[in-house]
């Protein structure tokens, strides 16, 4: 990766054991972390989004839904809203789709990570935590092959393993981590603005 060009924006995914994941993170992510993070998590259709505002009351970082057409903002937490697709243009900007379901979810996974990956290029993060079935492999794969930074939490750490697991075998990522590993790392990229150096640490 050039070193001239930092990244530019962390996309995460999680499904099982999530929810306990994303309030452990958001209470350790400092005020002015540096990227924004876009997010899905599967949920109930029936979702009134109020977990969604208990995460921002734990952040020192703005925490929303994601609305339709918003542009993706610094310091900001975009999470997708249940039984929508969350979508990444070219242009920064986010796009809610009511398309089907892919891996037998939405929101999916690894159509937020393949529209970003398309998006930023090699100035993205991807991120799966714990979760069932395989959503978020072949998303995180693309990070990948466009040139961004994969890191998957270790399958021994997990609440539910399956997601990780299907994501390291489909896309070899660069990091295999515990959690307070992943938030380590997530708060000094985006501290330092700084691309890091891709090694594979299990």
């Amino acid at each position: 990766m050039d070193a001239a060009k930092p990244y530019e924006a962390i996309v995460l995914g999680t499904s099982a054991g999530g929810t306990k994941l994303l309030k452990s993170m958001v209470a350790k992510i400092p005020a002015g972390f540096s990227l924004p993070l876009i997010v899905v998590q599967h949920i109930g259709a029936d979702s009134d989004g109020y977990w969604i505002r208990s995460l921002d009351k734990l952040a020192a970082i703005k925490v929303k839904e994601a609305d339709e057409k918003e542009k993706i903002e610094a310091a900001t937490m975009y999470v997708a809203p249940a039984n929508y697709h969350l979508l990444v243009e070219r242009d920064r900007t986010l796009t809610l789709t009511v398309s089907e379901p892919v891996n037998y979810a939405r929101p999916s996974i690894d159509v937020l990570f393949e529209t970003a990956a398309d998006a930023f290029k090699n100035r993205l993060i991807g991120v799966v935590l714990s979760g069932y079935n395989s959503d978020g492999a072949v998303g995180l794969k693309r990070i990948k092959e466009n040139g961004g930074l994969t890191i998957v939490q270790a399958p021994e750490t997990c609440e539910a393993a399956p997601m990780p697991k299907a994501a390291i075998k489909e896309a070899q990522p660069d990091y295999t981590l515990p959690p307070d590993e992943i938030y380590e790392l997530l708060i000094k990229l985006a501290k330092n603005k700084e691309p890091h150096t891709h090694e594979t640490k299990d």
